[in-house]
C-alpha cells in the first residue's frame, strides 16, 4: 500500500478576481487575526491563563499612540483601550480601519509585484488550515462558557426585582438565556461540535457548516440586542464563509441541485498519508490544549460565580418593614429618596437597595459575618448589575446585624450621618414566577 496521496487535481491557473480575491483575504484576516484580541491567544491555552485576562491587550497598549492619532485626525476622537472585556471599543473599530487600509493597500503592491504568479494554493492551504484552527480555538472558548453556564448566568437576585423596562436589549438577552440553563449549555455544546469537526481534517467541511449556523445565529443576537462583540462575531463569521468559498461549488452541486460530486480540491498543505497522519494529530492535540484552558476557565468562574458559589451572611431579597431614622419612624411614603424599600445580599462584596420609588441602587460593601457588620463603601462595586444607577449617590454607613430567624433580621447603626433601625423580612426567591413556575407538558393557555 502506498504511503502517498498525490495532490488532487487543480486547475494550473486562478482566474485574476479569485488571486485578487485571495491576496486581500490573506492580508485581511492575517491582521485581523493577528491584532485582534483573543483570536492568537486562545491558541495559548493554560498557559494564557497563567499570563492573565491582560496579556492578550499588550500589543494593543503599543499600538494606543498610533490608534489615537488615526482616532484623532480621521475621526476626530481619542481612543484608548478600556478594561471592561467588550470588543466594540472605539479603539477596535479604528484597528479594524487600519487594518482594512494596510489590507487594501498590500494588496495593490502584492498584485503588482506578483501579477505573472498563477495561483497561489501551497500558501492557501496552509492558510486555510491556520483560519480553521483559529476559528475552532474560539468556538471552544465561547462554547464552554456556555456549556459550563457562565456567560449568561441565571438571573440575580436583584435582577428579580428589576423592572422589565429597565433592562436593556443585551440585559433582556442574557436573561433570557440565563434562566433556562439546559438551553445555553445545548447552545455551548452546538460551538463546541463545530469546533471539534473543524479541528479533524476528515470532518472541516461539516465543522465549517456547522460553524456558519453558529457564528451567524450570533451575529444576529449581537445585532438585534446590541451586544458589543459585533466586530468579533461577524468576522467569525466571515472567516466561515472563507473556509467553505473553496467548496462552494461542491456544496451547490450536492445540495441545491442534487447531483453528485467528486473529491475536495480544496487547498490542503500535506499530501502524503503520514503527513496527513500527524497532522490530524497536531489538530487535536491543540483542540485539547485549548480545551482544558477554556474547561478550567470555566469551571473557575463557576465555583466563584455560580449557584453554589460562597454566599454572603444575610444572602438572600428582603422587605423593609419598619425603618427608623434618629429616632423617629419612617413612613414608607414613595417621596422619600432615602428610605429602603428592600434591600438584596447577592454578593460578598456589594449589596442592592431598592429605594421607595423602584430604582436599584448596587452599592460596595464589606459584609463580615464573623463581627456581623455591613460596611458600605464609596466606589463602583466589582458586581455590575444588569441596570445603570450612575445618576444616583450611593448610601454611605457602616450597619450592625442581628438576625432572630432564618426570615427575621434587624440592621442597626448609621447611615449618610443618621442612627437608623432597619427591620427585615425575608422574601423567598422562589416565590418569584421566574423560578417557581412548573414545567408542563399539557397546558390549555400560555404561561405568560
Amino acid at each position: 500500500m502506498t504511503t502517498d496521496r498525490p495532490e488532487p487535481a487543480r486547475p494550473t491557473q486562478w482566474n485574476p478576481l479569485t488571486r485578487l480575491a485571495f491576496r486581500f483575504c490573506f492580508l485581511y484576516f492575517g491582521l485581523f487575526c493577528l491584532l485582534t484580541p483573543p483570536v492568537v491567544f486562545e491558541l495559548t491555552g493554560p498557559l494564557g491563563r497563567q499570563l492573565g485576562y491582560d496579556a492578550q491587550f499588550w500589543h494593543i497598549r503599543k499600538l494606543q499612540p498610533i490608534l489615537n492619532w488615526v482616532g484623532r485626525e480621521l475621526f476626530g476622537t481619542d481612543v484608548q483601550l478600556h478594561s471592561t472585556g467588550v470588543g466594540d471599543q472605539a479603539i477596535f473599530w479604528v484597528l479594524l480601519f487600519c487594518i482594512l487600509v494596510v489590507a487594501v493597500a498590500g494588496t495593490v503592491v502584492w498584485s503588482v509585484l506578483d501579477r505573472h504568479r498563477a495561483h497561489y494554493r501551497t500558501l492557501a492551504g496552509w492558510y486555510l488550515l491556520a483560519i480553521r484552527i483559529l476559528l475552532a480555538g474560539q468556538l471552544l472558548s465561547f462554547g464552554f462558557a456556555k456549556a459550563i453556564p457562565t456567560q449568561m448566568p441565571e438571573p440575580s437576585l436583584t435582577t428579580l426585582l428589576t423592572k422589565y423596562g429597565d433592562f436593556t436589549p443585551m440585559a433582556v438577552l442574557w436573561s433570557q438565556v440565563g434562566v433556562s440553563r439546559p438551553y445555553e449549555m445545548l447552545l455551548g455544546a452546538a460551538e463546541i461540535t463545530a469546533a471539534i469537526l473543524l479541528l479533524i481534517p476528515r470532518t472541516a467541511l461539516l465543522g465549517a457548516l456547522l460553524a456558519l449556523i453558529d457564528t451567524l445565529q450570533i451575529v444576529v443576537l449581537n445585532m438585534t440586542f446590541d451586544v458589543p462583540e459585533k466586530i468579533s462575531s461577524t468576522h467569525l463569521l466571515l472567516m466561515s464563509l472563507l473556509l467553505l468559498a473553496p467548496e462552494a461549488r461542491r456544496l451547490l452541486r450536492v445540495l441545491l441541485l442534487n447531483r453528485a460530486t467528486g473529491r475536495s480540491t480544496a487547498p490542503y498543505p500535506f499530501y502524503t498519508r503520514r503527513s496527513r497522519r500527524i497532522a490530524a494529530v497536531l489538530q487535536v492535540a491543540l483542540g485539547i490544549w485549548i480545551a482544558v484552558a477554556a474547561v478550567a476557565g470555566g469551571w473557575h468562574a463557576w465555583r466563584s460565580g455560580g449557584p453554589d458559589r460562597p454566599k454572603p451572611a444575610l444572602y438572600g431579597i428582603w422587605s423593609v418593614s419598619q425603618y427608623t431614622r434618629d429616632g423617629q419612624p419612617v413612613p414608607p411614603l414613595t417621596t422619600d429618596e432615602t428610605r429602603w424599600k428592600k434591600v438584596v445580599f447577592d454578593y460578598p462584596d456589594a449589596i442592592t437597595v431598592e429605594r421607595m420609588d423602584d430604582t436599584l441602587v448596587t452599592v460596595p460593601a464589606d459584609v463580615d459575618a464573623a463581627s456581623h457588620r455591613i460596611r458600605l463603601i464609596e466606589g463602583t462595586p466589582k458586581y455590575r448589575p444588569m441596570t445603570r444607577s450612575e445618576h444616583i449617590r450611593n448610601p454611605i454607613g457602616t450597619l450592625s446585624f442581628q438576625q432572630s430567624a432564618p426570615d427575621k433580621a434587624v440592621l442597626t447603626g448609621e447611615l449618610d450621618g443618621h442612627q437608623v433601625i432597619l427591620t427585615l423580612d425575608r422574601i423567598d426567591p422562589d416565590s418569584f414566577p421566574q423560578r417557581s413556575a412548573p414545567f408542563r407538558w399539557v397546558q390549555n393557555r400560555p404561561n405568560f
